[in-house]
């Protein structure tokens, strides 16, 4: 059972990668800081932009997917960060926080990229006041724009007031003035934002390698948030039920198709690997009383299996009361209705 499960995986993977898709353009490249976020974890410990990080905790990070990875399982968590600053090597221990209701960690350092203007609607402000599509947003009334979200929060809290854009067009920066107009109660000013992406769309051989390498990156993944469980490194809040499960598919339905497969696979190795667990119950469960029987060369009596499974069934009604606990506290209405959590 668990190695069809495996072997839906790696074809989902694959199919997912064969489609192909659009993917920001800095995700696959090496972590150097263009920005440090006012406050962060990363500004307390002296990081400065143009850093080059190189290890979270001794795993080593080539790119930026792999440090938020890195980091994100490590939330509210002392972490030593190696990192190159002028062909200098250092290592500052920093302490991470954790963003958003899943307890993701963060150390606040960004890439060094800007939104885009994808399109701009004519007759309204941005059109009146000059900008055109294909602008880089670098700068709002001075302050540094990374994200399309960035960009889109800055104009909409400007509503009717005059801001400064600084965009980039071609190899020349400008200046542009541009009141946003208020609609509802944000500011617009009439154009459509992007970010940086680029096509990712592998053949079919290469599609099999990246699938065989997820597969393996994942399963660590996996296996290190367990074990992470056992010696604190792993918060608890991080574990999600039917609850949470639900909501992430609701989110990747919203997002587009490859979406929903991709956290398909991710639920169907989580499903073959957790019950290829140790834990009496679970298929790994009676492997493991299999094997043990063989090395004693004796069946254990009914009593002992009996005890050995109740074991297992308590671990995994913790486990169960755990993950629907947290799912619980990250639905706002019922969070109100704990008092223990205001």
């Amino acid at each position: 059972m668990e190695r069809k499960r495996l072997a839906v995986f790696s074809a989902k993977v694959v199919s997912v990668l064969a489609q192909g898709a659009e993917i920001p353009a800095f995700q696959d490249q090496p972590p150097i800081v263009g920005m440090v976020q006012q406050g962060s974890p990363a500004e307390k410990v002296g990081i400065m932009r143009g850093d080059r990080i190189l290890a979270v905790a001794d795993d080593e990070v080539d790119t930026w997917d792999a440090l938020y990875l890195q980091v994100g399982t490590r939330p509210n968590r002392d972490v030593p960060i190696r990192l190159q600053r002028d062909g200098e090597m250092m290592t500052v221990s920093v302490r991470t926080g954790a963003q958003g209701k899943y307890e993701v960690g963060s150390i606040g350092v960004l890439p060094d990229v800007n939104p885009t203007i994808k399109a701009v609607n004519r007759g309204e402000a941005a059109d009146k006041a000059g900008v055109k599509p294909g602008d880089v947003v670098l700068m709002v009334n001075g302050e540094r724009m990374i994200f399309k979200e960035n960009l889109g929060d800055a104009i909409a809290k400007n509503a009717e007031k005059e801001i400064d854009l600084l965009v980039k067009r071609g190899d020349e920066e400008r200046h542009i003035r541009v009141v946003p107009a208020k609609v509802g109660a944000k500011g617009m000013i009439g154009v459509t934002l992007g970010d940086e992406t680029k096509i990712f769309k592998p053949g079919p051989m290469e599609a099999v390698k990246l699938s065989v390498q997820r597969n393996w990156e994942s399963s660590g993944l996996i296996f290190r948030t367990l074990g992470g469980l056992f010696t604190g490194e792993t918060s608890v809040r991080q574990l999600q039920g039917p609850v949470g499960i639900a909501q992430l598919s609701g989110e990747a339905a919203r997002t587009d198709f490859l979406s929903v497969l991709s956290l398909m696979a991710v639920l169907s190795l989580n499903l073959g690997l957790i019950n290829l667990m140790p834990v009496p119950v679970l298929d790994g469960g009676h492997i493991t009383i299999m094997a043990l029987e063989g090395i004693a060369r004796r069946d254990f009596s009914m009593q002992v299996k009996e005890k050995m499974l109740l074991a297992g069934f308590v671990v995994l009604m913790m486990l169960m009361v755990t993950v629907i606990y947290n799912d619980l506290t990250r639905v706002s209405w019922l969070e109100r209705l704990m008092p223990w959590r205001n």
